[in-house]
């Protein structure tokens, strides 16, 4: 049994004699209530005399005083521990906060690099197209001269005899012919590294986008769904118990 218990009994206990006491103090010769009782008069068992009764309070009351001293100590510390977990939480909240901070402008600076790389590429992009048109367009205009050089050639092979003559119009047109097919190589070979740098840069346009696409979506989980519920944090005076 607590203190107050035992506070309560005993003063419950003294509520209840002092009402007998002023009971029986009210009665007189005239009291219409009065009755014989002819056992009351002999000598009750006691369970307290005057000296036991006054110690029996007194023992409550300094029971009653101890436990409040502790309860005060007690009370002073949780407060005081209270008091260093508030801090530390606050400290912990801002520290944590400052790093949601910091990641978020990491991750629009990163995104803004890629988004000007992106620009980057697309107009190389658009560059590498028009060059390929270029290019194939020039491959065009060189096979018709080739056609041209390489059917007259397969004409005069077809001279009968001494007529096939490696005179100076075959020598001339065997140079022609050379010189079309070198240029037109070359072309062919330019035409094939351009649609190769395409597909690269193609394939780096794919994953810049791809990357930029996980950066808002990072953006959107630390800056709006994280730092969001953050703020639903119990404020400092809840943390403090109030």
């Amino acid at each position: 049994m607590d203190a107050k218990q035992v506070l309560e009994m005993d003063w419950s206990d003294k509520q209840q004699a002092y009402r007998l006491d002023e009971r029986s103090g009210g009665h007189s010769n005239r009291s219409p209530d009065t009755q014989l009782h002819p056992s009351s008069a002999a000598t009750q068992e006691q369970v307290s005399n005057p000296t036991t009764w006054t110690k029996f309070t007194q023992d409550n009351l300094l029971q009653a005083a101890q436990e409040e001293e502790a309860s005060s100590r007690l009370r002073v510390l949780v407060e005081e521990m209270l008091r260093e977990t508030t801090e530390d939480l606050i400290n912990q909240r801002s520290t944590v906060d400052g790093a949601f901070i910091q990641r978020c402008q990491e991750l629009m600076e990163a995104k803004t690099e890629l988004q000007t790389r992106l620009t980057q590429v697309l107009q190389q992009i658009g560059e590498q197209e028009k060059n390929i048109v270029g290019l194939q367009k020039a491959v065009h205009l060189k096979e018709a001269p080739l056609r041209v050089v390489q059917s007259r050639l397969h004409l005069r092979s077809l001279r009968p005899n001494m007529e096939l003559c490696r005179d100076p119009a075959q020598l001339s047109l065997e140079a022609e012919a050379a010189q079309i097919e070198t240029t037109l190589n070359s072309l062919k070979q330019k035409l094939s590294e351009a649609r190769s740098s395409l597909s690269n840069l193609e394939e780096s346009r794919m994953e810049l986008q791809k990357d930029i696409s996980c950066k808002s979506h990072s953006l959107f989980i630390e800056g709006e769904k994280c730092m969001t519920q953050r703020q639903r944090l119990p404020s400092t005076s809840r943390l403090s118990g109030y």
